[in-house]
């Protein structure tokens, strides 16, 4: 057993052509509880909102009381770039764990000189044909929060489109 935090272990592999990847998995839920951990209101604090864009903040801070104890863990490896692995109970907010922070980089370019490119720039994969449509929707509520928090900040609107293919669609 590896020493250090249980709920953070990170693990370094070798991938195609010998470039070093290292993944983070991060779990929470159970084993917290089993072990007596305490997570809670120590860990919220050390991912503030405020490393997002105020109007991604903003829609986050109106939406819901504060982080999951998912979110709050995750978020410093997502936005630092690092291949990250949430490991939750459902409920926790997995899913909102990884759009907002691509979101957030979606909002600061679009808004940034030259804007978004008409390019795809996030792919999201789900095993689960069934889960497609469920994860479009889960997106279009940020998305119209965001845009609306934009405008209330004097901000141009950043318009981010979703789409979802499965593997029955034409091509």
């Amino acid at each position: 057993r590896r020493a250090g935090p249980p709920s953070h272990r990170g693990r370094a592999r070798r991938a195609a052509g010998g470039a070093r990847l290292t993944l983070r998995r991060i779990s929470l839920g159970a084993r917290a509880a089993r072990d007596g951990e305490k997570i809670g209101s120590a860990l919220l604090a050390l991912v503030p909102l405020q490393d997002f864009h105020p109007a991604v903040a903003r829609w986050f801070s109106r939406t819901f009381a504060a982080p999951t104890e998912a979110q709050a863990a995750a978020w410093p490896a997502i936005r630092a770039g690092r291949h990250t692995l949430v490991a939750a109970p459902t409920g926790s907010g997995k899913t909102l764990t990884a759009f907002l922070a691509a979101l957030d980089g979606l909002v600061r370019d679009g808004l940034a000189p030259g804007g978004l490119a008409d390019a795809t720039t996030v792919v999201y994969v789900s095993p689960l044909k069934a889960l497609s449509n469920d994860i479009r929707t889960n997106l279009e509520a940020p998305l119209a929060g965001i845009r609306a928090e934009l405008g209330a900040l004097g901000l141009a609107d950043v318009e981010i489109r979703t789409a979802v293919r499965t593997g029955d669609t034409p091509a």
